[in-house]
């Protein structure tokens, strides 16, 4: 099975090829670097989803993959607090769309407050972490999970889920 994946970034590209590979056998990778439409930093779930949602679709449009995945994170306000959200869906060549959620810590407010002045989660978290491209290896649920959970390993839990849709509804 031919799987597009709508970014090049390692650490998604590494989740989905993880799951992938655990419960599809045959699979191939492509990897596009697709745009997202939405904003380069979402702001609430639903941008943040939709996101995902887009990707999936645009690297499947852009491919001759079966399926397409879409990943994207963001960022959502709670009572005050900024917490991360993450969301991937899956879409298939017939047109089913699945999604599911992930991981989501509240941010500290020295992350906080240059999102909200505009900055993209990336580039604050080099800048706070003193790291270099920290999206695409530890990511802030790294940093802030004292190196527990990667943001590779975030994105592997929430892929599960969508593999799991996948899998349980194709039987159907």
């Amino acid at each position: 099975m031919h799987i597009a994946i709508g970014t090049k970034n390692r650490a998604k590209v590494g989740a989905v090829e993880t799951v992938v590979h655990t419960y599809i056998e045959d699979a191939t990778f492509e990897a596009i670097d697709v745009a997202s439409g939405v904003r380069d930093q979402p702001m609430t779930e639903e941008e943040t989803r939709q996101g995902a949602i887009n990707r999936a679709r645009a690297a499947l449009a852009a491919s001759d993959a079966s399926i397409g995945f879409g990943l994207e994170g963001g960022v959502k306000i709670v009572d005050d607090v900024m917490y991360l959200c993450n969301w991937a869906a899956l879409v298939t060549d017939s047109g089913d769309v699945y999604t599911a959620a992930g991981a989501q810590i509240p941010l500290p407010a020295q992350v906080a407050a240059p999102i909200l002045a505009g900055q993209e989660l990336g580039p604050v978290m080099d800048a706070y972490a003193q790291q270099t491209n920290t999206r695409e290896h530890s990511g802030a649920i790294g940093v802030f999970t004292n190196g527990y959970v990667d943001r590779k390993e975030m994105f592997v839990h929430i892929l599960t889920l969508l593999v799991g849709q996948y899998m349980y509804f194709q039987q159907l």
